[in-house]
């Protein structure tokens, strides 16, 4: 992800993408086989649909403080979408600049927990007195990176992450992974052809090695058929617990399909704007899944 103006918001983003394509082995994998394809000449090529994040939905955190980075920068929130059965809230933003990706960013409804699962995260992010984003200089690229790359709440054990895992994968991914990017987004349309189709697309990231989520099918599908999206599943990671260390799902690559909408159907350009925005509760519901167990250990 590389942008031509230097704007801070880009060089956030370029940071944050920067530390997850490190932490997560296939989006090296991915790239690197798209190169060797000559498909794209590098990583600048590739369209970042859209990035997510996860948070706690308690005082001082949440989709409420986290937001703020990205509205500062020129974002507008969008649509709302609630997850009942996960327990979950989300809001996706958008920027009027071009090619910047979506921000998509949800949060775990803790006061719906159970009483024991609520205590064990109240045990971390009661370590949060204030609302961290207010402290910082919105405009220091440097400050927001810093903000992103550290945890907020100290290092949790491993009794109390296996304990989270048994009512909220969610919840658990956040306990250790806090601000870690969740996925980043590459947009199969903009690809050339042969590769621009997702199903043509996953055909080819399943040759080269890469385990795709496959809750929901393997391509979870908008009701109007013009939201295409797929996932691989999640990278396990080493995780250094208070009492010792583990291996524990990571973070994950999506990928999607936007379809052109009927009414710009005979468009002779084709850009963003003649293709489906936004999300669908119902894909995204069986993309949260990549970090979930089931998923990971069933594709080790």
């Amino acid at each position: 992800m590389r942008f031509k103006e230097k704007k801070t918001i880009n060089i956030i983003l370029e940071s944050l993408f920067d530390t997850y394509s490190n932490r997560v082995p296939d989006v090296k994998k991915i790239t690197s086989a798209l190169i060797d394809n000559n498909i794209i000449l590098d990583q600048s090529e590739i369209i970042n649909d859209h990035i997510a994040f996860r948070t706690m939905g308690v005082k001082f955190l949440g989709i409420q403080s986290l937001e703020k980075i990205f509205l500062h920068h020129g974002y507008v929130k969008r649509d709302f979408y609630s997850f009942k059965i996960k327990k979950l809230n989300a809001f996706w933003y958008s920027h009027s600049d071009e090619n910047m990706p979506r921000i998509f960013i949800s949060e775990l409804k803790v006061n719906e927990l159970n009483k024991k699962s609520k205590s064990i995260i109240s045990k971390y992010t009661d370590q949060v007195i204030e609302d961290p984003v207010d402290k910082l200089d919105l405009n220091n690229a440097n400050e927001v990176i810093n903000f992103l790359s550290n945890p907020l709440w100290s290092l949790p054990s491993l009794n109390d992450f296996n304990d989270l895992l048994e009512e909220t994968e969610y919840g658990s991914w956040v306990i250790y992974n806090r601000y870690y990017l969740n996925h980043y987004t590459i947009s199969v349309h903009e690809l050339i052809d042969k590769y621009n189709t997702l199903e043509e697309f996953n055909a080819f990231v399943t040759k080269i090695g890469i385990k795709l989520n496959d809750s929901g099918g393997v391509i979870k599908e908008s009701k109007d058929g013009l939201l295409l999206q797929s996932s691989s599943v999640a990278n396990r990671v080493k995780a250094n617990f208070s009492e010792g260390s583990s291996i524990i799902p990571g973070s994950y690559v999506e990928f999607a399909e936007r379809k052109i909408l009927p009414k710009y159907i005979d468009v002779s350009e084709i850009k963003s704007i003649h293709r489906r925005d936004g999300f669908e509760a119902a894909n995204a519901d069986k993309i949260f899944e990549s970090t979930y167990k089931k998923q990971v250990e069933k594709n080790s």
